[in-house]
């Protein structure tokens, strides 16, 4: 990628690119425009533009994108890769549903396994094998960077052994605070302060459309 700072909200659009992208390429799509990859995206022309600057000189006035040249910078440059081992900690509910969804569209990887400290939740489930708490350090797969964290109890805990198997990335459904060393990203996923937000947004048009 160019040495410039990319906004956050480029960098929060850029899976979104991909996603696309990705079903682009397995439909035989060889090439596109930016007005064509905005039907696809729901984002403006002039956005998509300005946000694949940041990755270099791209596409070709006239011709537009090339769709296997722009996922393979996707891939390198952004460090983007569909083949990411992810780990899944709590086997729980919603553990469950995220092991029975596991499809990324070839996005970001996939759920390589998951683990769990009660024994009757071990095994296979949706095809992803869920091991003790217990065997983390000896389980985890080689390389494994991210983990998806859906427990409730000794979260600084497992986030600690989490951090020291080598997981710099968690995705936190735990709505718990715990701390991180420097170098480990966390991204808070929260269902309530979301709805919350779009119950404010709404209330607020609604507001508008009577004045």
């Amino acid at each position: 990628m160019q040495n410039r700072n990319v906004p956050k909200a480029t960098l929060q659009r850029y899976p979104v690119y991909l996603k696309a992208l990705r079903k682009l390429q397995k439909n035989g799509v060889e090439r596109i425009m930016s007005k064509e990859l905005s039907s696809f995206v729901d984002i403006e022309p002039t956005t998509i533009r300005r946000d694949f600057s940041f990755l270099g000189n791209l596409g070709k006035q006239g011709y537009g994108y090339d769709v296997d040249k722009l996922i393979e910078i996707f891939n390198s440059q952004l460090g983007v890769d569909f083949d990411e081992k992810i780990i899944l900690v709590g086997a729980g509910n919603l553990g469950r549903a995220l092991m029975n969804y596991n499809k990324w569209d070839y996005v970001v990887g996939e759920i390589a396994c998951a683990f769990d400290v009660d024994p009757a939740k071990c095994g296979t489930q949706f095809g992803v094998e869920v091991y003790p708490m217990s065997e983390l350090d000896t389980k985890i797969p080689e390389g494994c960077r991210i983990a998806i964290l859906t427990i409730s109890h000794d979260v600084q805990e497992t986030v600690d052994k989490l951090v020291q198997c080598g997981i710099n990335g968690i995705v936190d459904f735990t709505h718990q605070h715990f701390l991180v060393p420097k170098g480990v990203v966390i991204k808070s996923i929260d269902v309530v302060s979301s709805i919350q937000e779009l119950v404010f947004i709404t209330n607020s048009l609604e507001t508008k459309t009577q004045k």
